[in-house]
């Protein structure tokens, strides 16, 4: 990963930490080795096949740029945290898809321009920039997309990362409404219900990883430009 002051100074700041040490920036080819080094620390549960390469996140860059987030730590010089997102229409009573289907296998083949639905493929922070309120900025950068598209909302298979210590105790139904009802904690779920999305269901084999033993919970959140329609 190879950057220069002017590059960065050319980029629009979508997004900061209070401090100004954490920016958000629209993603760029020369970010792509250090987005997949943020992709593979992040998820080291998850199948060699379902992880997103350098080469799937320079793609995505000619697929749907504006969907694409980095978070750069302007102390240490590197991306830190990232979101990839595309542009879909979504049949509520078909929401249970596997994720590499619904993502093109990482591809963002399946991007729909005309799509009124926002989709979150990916977001991640690296394990040593965590706790520095990064999603937040992330989750913020990725709203105020949908706003301006005038899209209807954004939607996401969230990962139940705390279900594998609980799964021998309870059914993973029991596990997100404990989740809901602010009971137990999930270091995914939790954090985007804190952001207002709300669960719509649960997705069984959405994806490879023994963390959250392949399930997704299907997560909505409505723009409110658009009065919250479905």
């Amino acid at each position: 990963m190879t950057s220069s002051g002017a590059d960065l100074a050319a980029l629009p700041t979508l997004g900061a930490s209070a401090d100004g040490r954490y920016v958000v920036l629209p993603s760029q080819a020369w970010m792509a080795d250090g987005l997949a080094e943020v992709q593979r620390a992040c998820f080291p549960d998850l199948s060699e096949a379902e992880l997103m390469t350098a080469a799937h996140f320079r793609a995505h860059l000619q697929v749907f740029p504006e969907g694409q987030h980095a978070v750069w730590d302007t102390h240490a010089g590197r991306v830190v945290a990232s979101s990839t997102d595309l542009r879909l229409n979504v049949d509520f009573a078909r929401y249970a898809h596997p994720y590499m289907e619904e993502v093109g296998h990482n591809t963002l083949s399946t991007h729909d321009p005309h799509g009124e639905w926002l989709y979150g493929a990916d977001i991640g922070v690296h394990p040593d920039a965590r706790g520095q309120g990064l999603s937040t900025l992330l989750y913020a950068a990725r709203q105020s997309l949908v706003r301006q598209l005038g899209l209807r909302g954004h939607v996401a298979g969230a990962m139940p990362k705390g279900y594998g210590r609980h799964a021998h105790r309870m059914p993973i139904e029991e596990y997100v409404h404990r989740v809901i009802l602010n009971e137990l904690q999930d270091p995914v779920l939790s954090v985007q219900l804190r952001r207002h999305y709300r669960v719509w269901g649960v997705i069984p084999e959405y994806l490879e990883d023994a963390s959250c033993r392949n399930y997704g919970v299907f997560i909505v959140w409505r723009n409110p430009e658009r009065g919250g329609e479905a």
